[in-house]
């Protein structure tokens, strides 16, 4: 990491944990999202073109690895995204994950005690199976960002994470890669729940299906609501594309 580091000429960040990850496991590329219960989750980073769509997709349909390794705080493995279980489970984001480039797709927590500020995921672009080596190295390079994370909330703000408003979601990390766009998705959802008198977590839904229901990214959907170029009718029901609660994949019966 501290090398990949170097070659950005960069303090090392969790870009860094992501490019580290790609060149020490049998993946194409690594994604990275802040997730939080009560505010909106977002991208951090991405190794690759594929794995950022991946990263915006998982957060627009409110499906996938990702979403299920932060809510279950555990380790989602998918060695092939055309077993006809996760087919069921993610009706939705396997076949545009499938689209995008990606066959198996790895998501791993990252957790220090009660701490989680995110999920580290993985890709590949054909069906790979991570052995106990290789799935305990992805977990050190999730805990690993864990604790950047961790550290650069406590070094910029004198707070943790879990004494601080919005527990578990980095507001003042100056990372590079966090992305610019991070503050507009909170803006534009905080706009909405104004104006349409509704709460966080309906603002934050109704923004997503409309990402979705018209084929954009997230990122695109939040500047134009900041930007005053989209307004939501308050009369339109919000279209909730959050998963069922169900249980992991390889629980499932």
């Amino acid at each position: 990491m501290a090398e990949q580091a170097a070659l950005r000429d960069a303090r090392v960040g969790v870009l860094d944990v992501c490019t580290a990850a790609v060149a020490a496991l049998p993946v194409g590329g690594a994604g990275m999202s802040a997730m939080s219960r009560d505010r909106a989750s977002h991208p951090l980073c991405s190794t690759d073109s594929v794995s950022q769509h991946l990263e915006e997709l998982q957060l627009t349909l409110g499906e996938g690895p990702c979403v299920d390794a932060y809510a279950l705080g555990s380790t989602i493995l998918c060695p092939d995204l055309l077993a006809g279980e996760l087919q069921r489970h993610w009706t939705v984001f396997a076949d545009a994950a499938l689209e995008a480039g990606a066959r198996a797709v790895f998501a791993f927590p990252l957790q220090i005690g009660a701490i989680s500020p995110g999920v580290l995921d993985l890709y590949s672009s054909s069906s790979v199976e991570l052995d106990a080596e290789e799935v305990a190295d992805a977990m050190a390079f999730a805990d690993a960002a864990a604790l950047l994370l961790l550290d650069t909330r406590i070094s910029e703000t004198g707070v943790p994470f879990d004494t601080a408003p919005g527990t578990g979601r980095p507001d003042a990390a100056p990372f590079d890669d966090l992305g610019g766009y991070r503050a507009e998705i909170d803006q534009a959802t905080g706009i909405l729940m104004v104006q349409l008198g509704v709460g966080f977590e309906e603002a934050f839904i109704r923004l997503r299906a409309h990402a979705y229901a018209r084929g954009t990214r997230l990122s695109v959907v939040a500047a134009d609501v900041v930007a005053h170029r989209l307004r939501l009718p308050p009369d339109t029901a919000p279209s909730d594309i959050r998963p069922p609660e169900t249980r992991p994949p390889d629980e499932e019966s």
